[in-house]
């Protein structure tokens, strides 16, 4: 039965990446899966950990952060090509959840200068609690920065609730992190001159590796004490 539904939420996913510029439903979805919608939503978000319609939306956003680096095509353009029927609501969710518009995206590169963590989330020492653990590479990858964000969802959009950045893989230590529930993201860049893997723009036009990336969660965080010390691994 494991099998049957795997494969039932790949043919949702690949239909996904083929119609983004449809306006799929989650009944549409559940038809290409052959379960009932309620079926459907429940297995998928069992496996994903996200909804449906997040999931999709999540991949426009990144069909959409890849067209504004690769391609010529104006924001307008680009907009209809991921199922946005009007450029102001696309430009708003992809400033909601990238954290900057896509001209802006589109002028760095898909590089940001600087991280700021969410502001509206502020702590008292009373009320916070620090995540240590250690960050590693699978065999024969090469040490890069790595990012590591704080998110509220298993999809990291929008500002981080805490980040910290490292010169390359190993022990890390995020302080000051609010009560809640959270999910850890990693991101490690490989040195290019290091592994002739695929490459991907960078905003000074220099080349860049391979982007390696990991995920830990939920981490609860609560008064006088923390869920344990995640280790994240990052992977291609």
């Amino acid at each position: 039965m494991e099998e049957v539904i795997e494969k039932a939420i790949n043919r949702v996913i690949e239909s996904m990446h083929e119609n983004l510029a449809e306006q799929l439903t989650v009944d549409d979805m559940a038809r290409t899966a052959m379960f009932s919608k309620f079926h459907f939503s429940r297995v998928f978000q069992r496996a994903t950990g996200v909804s449906p319609g997040r999931f999709l939306s999540a991949i426009r956003l990144q069909e959409a952060k890849r067209l504004l680096v690769a391609t010529s095509l104006s924001v307008t353009e680009i907009s209809h090509r991921v199922g946005y029927a009007s450029v102001g609501t696309f430009s708003s969710r992809f400033r909601s959840s990238v954290g900057v518009s896509p001209t802006t995206y589109r002028r760095l590169g898909g590089f940001a200068t600087r991280i700021h963590p969410d502001g509206r989330l502020r702590t008292t020492p009373r009320r916070s609690a620090a995540i240590r653990g250690n960050v590693w590479l699978p065999p024969g990858s090469q040490p890069g920065v790595v990012f590591l964000g704080l998110f509220p969802d298993r999809l990291p959009q929008g500002q981080p609730v805490r980040c910290e950045v490292l010169d390359q893989p190993g022990v890390y230590g995020i302080s000051d992190v609010p009560q809640g529930t959270w999910h850890l993201l990693a991101c490690c860049v490989e040195e290019p001159d290091l592994d002739p893997a695929p490459l991907i723009p960078s905003p000074r036009g220099a080349e860049r590796g391979r982007v390696l990336v990991g995920s830990v969660g939920p981490i609860t965080i609560r008064r006088r004490r923390s869920s344990g010390r995640p280790t994240c691994g990052c992977a291609g």
